[in-house]
């Protein structure tokens, strides 16, 4: 609403865009990072710490890297190198995993040796049918684009189910297992309850962040890796063979997580 008149003048129309020109003005947010949380650091101190960041793919893994990273002010790392990554602004990817430099460390591992490497670990959670529609938009057109009609009704999806839904339910598991220090965060939690998430993961890190960053991260959650728009399938691509499958998954891994002591799974993953 219009509180001083000379601060809402109404004679240039062409920057009003609004059917309700009298009563409102739309407010646009460029894509310009917030200079409050822009910088970023590597550690000003090597941690003898090595906490993870894993995820199964299409978790969300980069898009929790970016809001740690604008969270903290410091950079996350990687078990990998992905020059796409590294060319959008996460510097950490190019360091070796083991320097010490950075905050956390993204893996989809999930050996017993592999996952006892780290003191701590962040796992990263979410509901296995949109892990594996993100994954499989990824592995068919990049970390923005959608897989085909053509794609879903293939052969190369049943057996990207077939092998990943396995992998889905082994790497919880995994983790949950023998993971020395865990904290369980679940992809739709952060979609709903962002800054009380960040805190959290904040507190396991053992870092303090002020409330401005927050804030910064608030209004820039999103960051480069956000797939335009929605593309709603036409079609359910998981049969009920492959949804019965996934539905035993769920339940093991819920079962699994309570067993550790830790909330089990978000209700909306429970099969209905």
């Amino acid at each position: 609403m219009s509180e001083q008149e000379r601060m809402c003048e109404r004679g240039n129309k062409t920057n009003h865009t609004s059917p309700y020109e009298q009563d409102y003005y739309w407010v646009y947010s460029t894509p310009v990072l917030d200079a409050t949380c822009k910088e970023r650091t590597f550690l000003p101190q090597k941690s003898r710490t090595l906490v993870a960041l894993s995820s199964f793919p299409g978790a969300g893994n980069t898009w929790l890297r970016h809001l740690i990273e604008l969270a903290t002010g410091f950079y996350t790392g990687s078990y990998y190198f992905d020059g796409s990554l590294y060319n959008k602004g996460f510097k950490g990817e190019k360091d070796y995993w083991q320097s010490g430099r950075v905050i956390c460390i993204k893996t989809h591992e999930s050996g017993q040796r592999e996952i006892e490497m780290f003191n701590s670990a962040i796992l990263l959670m979410r509901n296995p049918y949109r892990s594996l529609i993100a994954e499989f938009n990824r592995k068919c057109a990049g970390h923005l684009g959608y897989a085909s009609d053509v794609h879903w009704r293939s052969k190369e999806w049943s057996e990207f189910v077939d092998s990943y839904s396995t992998w889905w339910v082994s790497h919880a598991l995994a983790w949950v297992r023998f993971a020395h220090r865990l904290l369980v965060v679940h992809f739709e939690n952060l979609q709903k309850d962002l800054v009380p998430q960040l805190k959290t993961i904040s507190a396991f890190l053992n870092i303090s962040i002020p409330d401005e960053r927050l804030l910064c991260t608030e209004s820039n959650r999103d960051g480069l890796f956000k797939r335009s728009g929605s593309r709603s399938l036409t079609f359910d691509p998981f049969t009920p063979e492959m949804r019965a499958r996934i539905d035993e998954y769920i339940h093991t891994v819920d079962k699994a997580l309570r067993d550790r002591g830790i909330s089990g799974l978000p209700q909306e993953y429970m099969p209905r």
